[in-house]
This record gives structure tokens, C-alpha cells and sequence, in this order.
């Protein structure tokens, strides 16, 4: 005898009716979507609980006179209170003290602080000291979907200093907010870490390199830039052109122009990248595309001379410094903490928020 179950119109033999992998799909995405936000609410309260026990400590040290003590005292009786629940170490405890320190302002914590995980916060703490730049990283860290590993990366090549930092004549060129943000999207100077290349090296070596490791390259360069292509070809009247390397940015909806050069800047590199954005927005920008935007990577520039050279163009470009060395100018301690090859193309495979309790 067969069984038909009512409302799914199917029989003993399980065959789905129309329609139902559809079905089944939505589910299982509305389901994901729940369990993202059930973890980023546990994640947002479990922040603010530190932050609030942390704020507690500094309020009765400062008008009970409690020292330092008290935290390894906490630390027991709360270990003992509740001792299935991990984060009540001396150590943790300490963190959360210095986060309520670092946070006065509870407003902060709770609209932008609190949605990043624990663990990132005490990363943020141990490394930057600088209020404007612990928020800095703390935004991009949500608009990107940084892991730790990634995060760690970031600070100690000391992205917040570079951001932005390239010459360039967007303000002139291009209309705001397009100017804003091609600004802030690039930086001076980018820092090559992962190629393992010799001072001699040539530009087609370097460029080669990069794209083998295309990987560590987009992570650099920004979110929001794709590989097009290496030495891509643009044939203009009966001639033949090569463009070191070619991106397009989802965001600024814009094609990249990269031009790759391994000594110092010169004035004629401004009108030759100026040349090809010209032919990329006639052979490749679609109508909805924005103009292009050229990038100048060269091992050394004159900061006043890269401005001349922009001076009188009608093409927005940037230029840039670029380097493999960065690491070398840290303190050891912050060497040791780079992650390694492996382990950034694990992290770019996995970034999900996380939610920690680190003890």
C-alpha cells in the first residue's frame, strides 16, 4: 500500500514534485542566512558583556582603589562560578579592560566594535594605539571579511598608513565620489612580501611573479579588483600594444591599467599609460563603465616630479611605489607573525566571520 503524504505529493518512493529542489534550496539558504545572524548576535553580546566587565573593573579600581590584583581574584572566583564557560582567564580579563579603555564610548562599541569577533579585537589592541586607526581597521575588517590571520597581515604591513597615499590627479579628473574612492582604493607604497626575487630582477620577471601569485597580488592590491589579463593586447591603427597588467574594479566600475616599472619614475611613463587608458576607453569601456584609471608601480619616484607629470593629464592616474622588503623594517617579534603562502590562500578560502571566546 502506497503512502502519500499530504501537502508534499509524493509517495513511498520519495520522487520530489515540481518545483521542489527549488524549494529545497531556499531553505537551506534561509536556514545559512539564520545561523549567520544567530552567530553575529552571540558574537555582538559576548563583546559587549567584555566590555561592560571590563569598564566595571576600571570603575571600582578608580573609586574603590583596587590594584592590578583584583583581576586575578575575578579570575578565580569567576572560573569557579562558571566553569564550563571559557574567556575568564587573569589574561582575558586584562583584555577587557583594556578594550573598555581603548572604547569609552559604549555607542561605538555597540553599532561598529561589537560586530567583529573577539579574537580580532584583541589583535587590534595588542597592535595599534591610535584610536582613529584601531576604528579604521575595525571597518575594514567588516566591509572585507578579514579573518585574523588576514588582519594580522594587514596591520603589520601597515595598511592605514598606505591607504591612499599614491599621487594621483583624481580630484581634478575624475567627478566625487568616483574621486574618493579611486583614491582611497589605492596606496603608496604596495608591498610585494611574496615575491622572492633578486635586485636585478627585470620588469617582465616581476610582473610574471606577480601573476603567479595572483593570490597575494589581489589581496594587496585591494577588494573589488579582478585579473583581466598579463601583457594584454590592444591593437590600436595597424600596431600592436601590451599592457603589463589589466584589472577591473567592481566597485568604481572601472577597467585598471597597471604599468609595472622596476627603477625610478620618469615623466614619459605618465603619457604612455595616459595612451593606453585612452584606447582602453575606446576598445574595452562599455557605456556603463566609468573611464578608466592607471596605475604606476615603479621601485622609487620624486614625489614632485610624479605631481608635474600629472599636472596636465586628462586621464585619472595614480602613481605608486612598490616593494618586496616591508618585513624587513619590522621588529622581529612582528616578522615571526607574518602568516605563510599556505596559510593566506587558506584564509582567502575561508572569510567567514568568526565567533571566539579566546581564553
Amino acid at each position: 500500500m502506497k503512502k502519500i503524504y499530504a501537502g508534499w505529493g509524493m509517495a513511498d518512493n520519495l520522487s520530489p514534485m515540481d518545483g521542489y529542489d527549488d524549494f529545497l534550496r531556499e531553505l537551506k539558504e534561509r536556514i545559512r542566512n539564520a545561523q549567520v545572524r544567530a552567530a553575529l548576535s552571540v558574537n555582538r553580546e559576548l563583546v559587549l558583556l567584555y566590555w561592560q566587565i571590563g569598564r566595571e573593573i576600571i570603575i571600582r579600581q578608580q573609586q574603590q582603589g583596587w590594584g592590578a590584583k583584583v583581576i586575578e581574584r575575578l579570575a578565580r572566583d569567576l572560573k569557579a562560578a562558571f566553569p564550563d564557560m571559557k574567556g575568564f582567564s587573569a589574561r582575558n580579563l586584562n583584555y577587557m579592560r583594556a578594550f573598555a579603555e581603548a572604547y569609552p564610548d559604549e555607542q561605538i562599541v555597540q553599532q561598529l566594535v561589537a560586530l567583529i569577533p573577539w579574537g580580532h579585537n584583541v589583535r587590534i589592541l595588542d597592535a595599534i594605539k591610535d584610536i582613529t586607526a584601531k576604528l579604521w581597521y575595525v571597518q575594514k575588517t567588516l566591509e572585507n571579511g578579514w579573518s585574523r590571520n588576514i588582519l594580522t597581515l594587514q596591520i603589520n604591513n601597515r595598511l592605514f598608513e598606505r591607504q591612499g597615499k599614491a599621487v594621483n590627479n583624481f580630484d581634478v579628473i575624475l567627478p566625487p565620489p568616483q574621486s574618493d574612492i579611486a583614491r582611497e582604493t589605492l596606496k603608496d607604497p604596495y608591498v610585494f612580501d611574496f615575491l622572492s626575487l633578486g635586485e636585478a630582477a627585470q620588469e617582465r620577471e616581476v610582473e610574471k611573479e606577480l601573476v603567479k601569485h595572483i593570490t597575494q597580488f589581489l589581496l594587496e592590491l585591494g577588494v573589488g579588483f579582478a585579473f583581466v589579463g598579463q601583457q594584454y593586447n590592444l591593437k590600436v591603427g595597424d600596431n600592436d600594444f601590451y599592457i603589463d597588467l589589466l584589472f577591473y574594479h567592481v566597485k568604481l566600475h572601472s577597467f585598471i591599467v597597471i604599468e609595472l616599472k622596476t627603477g625610478k619614475f620618469k615623466p614619459e611613463y605618465a603619457g604612455k599609460i595616459n595612451f593606453y587608458l585612452s584606447a582602453v576607453d575606446d576598445l574595452l569601456k562599455s557605456p556603463v563603465d566609468s573611464p578608466s584609471i592607471g596605475l604606476i608601480l615603479c621601485a622609487s619616484k620624486d614625489n614632485v616630479i610624479a605631481e608635474y607629470a600629472l599636472r596636465d593629464v586628462n586621464k585619472p592616474i595614480g602613481i605608486a611605489e612598490w616593494q618586496t622588503q616591508l618585513t624587513k623594517s619590522l621588529p622581529k617579534e612582528l616578522q615571526t607573525k607574518l602568516p605563510t603562502i599556505e596559510q593566506l590562500e587558506a584564509e582567502l578560502e575561508n572569510l567567514s566571520v568568526e565567533v571566539e571566546d579566546e581564553e
